[in-house]
């Protein structure tokens, strides 16, 4: 199954190194983007730097119905793709 990658990280974070295919969307703007994120692939796999944004981000958007979890650090995540 394939999985929509998403890091919520800053722009000049995920600059800084990201799983290759990965889509960023900071966190900040989650909500503005729900209608985009509505129509990705799901599941989404969400990461950040260490999993707290990623973890809010992923409460956020389960509440709105998407198919999605929690992938802790981008590092954890690139180490399993």
């Amino acid at each position: 199954m394939t999985k929509t990658i998403v890091d919520v990280r800053t722009p000049q974070e995920f600059m800084g190194g990201h799983v290759a295919g990965s889509i960023n969307i900071p966190l900040n703007e989650i909500p503005a983007r729900l209608d985009e994120l509505k129509n990705m692939q799901q599941p989404l796999v969400l990461c950040c730097a260490s999993g707290m944004r990623s973890s809010q981000a992923t409460a956020f958007l389960k509440q709105a119905g998407i198919d999605c979890s929690n992938g802790g650090s981008w590092l954890d995540v690139n180490a399993t793709v």
